[in-house]
Order: C-alpha cells, then structure tokens, then sequence
C-alpha cells in the first residue's frame, strides 16, 4: 500500500483525505505504518492532526455556504433542514465529538460549518472525537497482536 511506503507523511494524507467526502479508510494505513514499525504515539498524533485538519475542511466548506440554500438548491425537505439547525443550535460544537464516524462525519461537520458553530469549540470537540477514535484503534491493533 503506497500510504504506507510513506510513513508519517502516508499516514497523514491518508486520514487527511479520510476526513473529506472521500470514502477512504485510514484505520487500514494507520494499521499498516504500525506494522512497519512507526512509534503508536507519534501515529496517534499524525493521524489525529490530518484527520482533524480534514473534518475542519469540510466544517470550512460548510462556513462558506448559508443553510438557507440546502433547501432552495438541493431540494431537502424544509422539515430536514430545521431538524438539523434545531439539533446545532441544541448541542452546538458537541457534536463535532460525531465527526469520527463513517458517512454522517462529514455531513455533521459540514451542518456545523453551515449552522455557523463556534469554530474553536468545534475545533477542540473534533479532535477529542478524532483523537478517541485512533486511540481505541492502536488499543485494538495492539491488543490483537500480542
């Protein structure tokens, strides 16, 4: 696998990419850099940095546009829209914690980049998520190994 070949720097494009609305599994590269060998911390953190980078990514493309428009241009049903304002403006930057999770992750932080979510909150919340998540993986990856 080529992201691996590459190391730290495979690993972080790989959960970079990830994070977007590429379908992509970075727990396999993360798998395959600590089979090689790379040090789990310093995976832990790599891949916690370029997949938070990437959430925030899509949380910025969300920013750009207005939450007015997913009704108008993208034909939702206004009581889907309202749902999920209703679900931001109720937990707000909490539900960044979600961002991990395949499919909906992107979704949710493209909502709060929307629904104008405090940026260091979700920030902060996203890494934590993210963070949790690669954690639970070199735990599992360790713990079936040895």
């Amino acid at each position: 696998m080529y992201w691996i070949e590459l190391g730290l720097i495979g690993l972080f494009i790989a959960t970079f990419l990830a994070a977007t609305i590429l379908p992509f599994s970075s727990e396999a590269v993360l798998a395959g850099v600590l089979m090689a060998g790379l040090d789990p911390v310093s995976c832990l953190i790599v891949a916690t940095l370029g997949n938070t980078l990437g959430g925030m990514s899509s949380f910025g493309l969300g920013y750009l546009g207005d939450w007015r428009w997913i009704k108008r241009y993208l034909r939702v049903d206004e009581k889907s829209v309202v749902k999920w304002k209703q679900l931001v403006d109720r937990f707000g930057a909490y539900t960044a914690l979600l961002c991990w999770l395949p499919f909906v992750g992107d979704v949710i932080a493209i909502a709060l980049g929307l629904f104008k979510a405090n940026i260091v909150r979700v920030l902060l919340w996203m890494t934590i998520g993210k963070m949790a998540r690669y954690a639970v993986v070199i735990w599992i990856y360790y713990s079936a190994t040895n």
